[in-house]
């Protein structure tokens, strides 16, 4: 979580206790049901960098010249929405892997659909079929990201992407 996402959730508690206080429950409802919803996209978002992050320290092992760099903040298009979040970019020469992950943070941005937390592209330099658009939303008990197949990403599945990276 970056400094000001903490700035940001310290002053959405305090605006829900103003609220709570004022007798404008209403307000107050609304306002932890956004600190909580930020504080599980923030989650699933950590989730899918970590794995990367970890699968990447893995194979920096056989792959020497494996680079990789994180961009926070960062800014991408899901549909005509702007989502707000990170990006990862794996190279190895001249192929690129990249892994954005972020959601619509304020009302000009745009919308979520499809009952999404939050937003993330896991694409391939130069091959845009291999691209995956995926989407965070509450599973049974725990998040999970969903691609537009309904299927659940597994640590597997990003597994291939470096596969993928690293043999073409």
């Amino acid at each position: 979580m970056t400094e000001l996402d903490q700035v940001w959730s310290q002053m959405l508690y305090q605006a829900s206790r103003r609220s709570a206080e004022l007798g404008r429950l209403d307000v107050a409802e609304y306002l932890r049901l956004k600190a909580s919803n930020d504080a599980i996209r923030a989650a699933g978002a950590n989730w899918l960098f970590d794995s990367v992050t970890e699968i990447a320290a893995a194979r920096m092992r056989l792959y020497p010249l494996l680079k990789v760099d994180r961009d926070e903040p960062y800014d991408f298009k899901v549909g005509t929405s702007n989502m707000r979040g990170a990006v990862m970019n794996i190279r190895h020469g001249i192929r690129c892997l990249t892994v954005e992950a972020g959601w619509a943070r304020l009302p000009g941005d745009g919308i979520m659909r499809h009952s999404a937390l939050a937003h993330a592209r896991i694409s391939h330099f130069g091959m845009p079929r291999k691209t995956v658009d995926l989407r965070l939303i509450h599973g049974e008990g725990l998040p999970v990201w969903l691609d537009d197949k309904a299927n659940s990403l597994h640590p597997a599945a990003i597994e291939e992407h470096f596969d993928l990276l690293l043999t073409s």
